[in-house]
């Protein structure tokens, strides 16, 4: 299934699980950033110095918390990495506290011990939530999530995973992003 779109079947039982089935997590890629990685003189602590959100990223993400809440997911915890355009999309998606988690911030330009160890803090938080209640919400950065899963996303989609008997992260499925625009 990885790198294609659902089927309505196949989305409308995911929307089904993620209403039932506790321990669930999706991992969200920020909505619409144009662009690639951060410009130069990038700072964590100044959004200006980043890649930001367009005004149709800014759509997207508020989508994304409508569609959360017409399919009546029960979202426990949001956590989104420190990157502005990340905790601009988990806050307009409005379905709870974002906490800013350095687990989840980008690794595009990281070196590969830096990837490793945010992968590894990444599966820990994702790990804790195996038994949570409900579903618990990260939102992050393309190249961070493939690390995690193998999948691709775009902008604005989410990929639902959650920890199999045997430990591993297994991908449920994917919840397209939305479309903004014409």
């Amino acid at each position: 299934m990885l790198g294609s779109a659902p089927s309505a079947a196949s989305e409308a039982r995911l929307w089904s699980a993620l209403r039932s089935e506790d321990g669930l997590v999706v991992l969200y890629r920020h909505a619409i950033a144009p662009g690639t990685g951060d410009p130069p003189g990038f700072r964590l602590g100044d959004c200006s110095t980043q890649r930001n959100l367009s005004a149709d990223g800014r759509e997207q993400a508020r989508m994304i918390g409508r569609q959360l809440r017409k399919e009546r997911v029960p979202v426990t915890a949001v956590r989104s990495s420190r990157w502005c355009r990340a905790l601009d999309t988990a806050r307009l998606m409005a379905v709870g506290v974002v906490r800013p988690t350095r687990a989840l911030d980008s690794v595009f330009t990281a070196t590969q011990s830096d990837a490793d160890r945010k992968r590894l803090q990444a599966e820990r938080i994702i790990r804790a939530h195996r038994d949570g209640d409900g579903v618990l919400v990260l939102v992050g950065h393309q190249v961070n999530i493939t690390d995690l899963t193998s999948a691709v996303p775009d902008s604005g989609e989410g990929i639902v995973v959650r920890v199999a008997d045997d430990g591993r992260l297994e991908v449920v499925g994917h919840l397209p992003a939305p479309s903004v625009g014409g």
